[in-house]
């Protein structure tokens, strides 16, 4: 399969997966926001920049499982487009080959 086939394949599989994977997602807090909710400083907490997408619902959609679908397709696209470009930039042709 060449590049390009393959980068339409990963897309359109990144895609599916974040549109109808994303609303399933578990609603409880993660490992870390736990400990800071039974600990009792989550009270203390404060921002170091204001989030794009926070908790995973796409500003101004009104529907929440359609919000959380468009933020997983872009999460993941975000995600796919910076490991391709990794994985471009390290696959460069002349560049040495540390063995």
């Amino acid at each position: 399969m060449d590049r390009k086939k393959f980068f339409w394949l990963m897309l359109a599989i990144t895609v599916t997966v974040a549109a109808f994977l994303s609303p399933f997602a578990s609603s409880y807090p993660d490992g870390l926001e736990r400990v800071a909710e039974d600990t009792g400083f989550i009270e203390r907490e404060s921002e170091l920049f204001s989030a794009p997408v926070p908790d995973y619902l796409f500003p101004g959609v009104e529907n929440e499982a359609v919000g959380t679908s468009l933020a997983g397709i872009a999460g993941a696209l975000l995600t796919l487009g910076a490991v391709m470009g990794i994985g471009f930039l390290l696959s460069q042709p002349g560049r040495s080959q540390e063995q």
